[in-house]
């Protein structure tokens, strides 16, 4: 397995957030506040998500990213751009609904960025699963498709 890593540079009001490798569910609580923290704040204008180094996205973290866009648009934001240079991950990106919140890119722009890891949190088993139901959910309300592939998940995390 490639360890993924998740990246970030906010500059002049541009956030880019990059994903290396595999990038799973054990990150998606620093995934999670992070996206909070920054489309909460007024510096960021601007979001740009780089996936051209990824190459795998499980679907919480898809879920994450689709809130991003989400709430980049209840701010009055753009919508976001998505970078995307690996047809697998592209084609996932396109079956979730993406191409409903993001514009697609196949080429990164030529802005240079500094990127920073994204720090690493820590969560409870219960904050674990209400951020896994909460992205899921976000996915689901993307496209019929979605909702029918997740729906059972999110009854049976819910139950518990």
């Amino acid at each position: 397995m490639n360890q993924g890593s998740i990246h970030y540079a906010l500059l002049d009001n541009h956030y880019v957030i990059k994903f290396t490798g595999e990038v799973r569910l054990t990150q998606c609580s620093s995934l999670g506040a992070h996206i909070e923290k920054v489309i909460s704040s007024d510096e960021c204008e601007h979001v740009l998500v780089d996936v051209t180094e990824a190459t795998c996205l499980d679907s919480t973290t898809l879920g994450l990213i689709a809130k991003l866009a989400v709430r980049a648009k209840n701010r009055g934001l753009p919508a976001p751009m998505v970078v995307s240079t690996h047809d697998d991950v592209t084609r996932t990106l396109l079956s979730m609904g993406f191409d409903q919140i993001f514009v697609f890119l196949d080429v990164l722009p030529l802005t240079q960025y500094e990127l920073i890891q994204v720090p690493l949190i820590q969560e409870s088993a219960e904050q674990m699963q209400q951020r896994i139901i909460k992205a899921h959910k976000v996915l689901m309300s993307l496209n019929d498709s979605n909702y029918e592939a997740f729906n059972s998940l999110i009854a049976a995390l819910e139950e518990k």
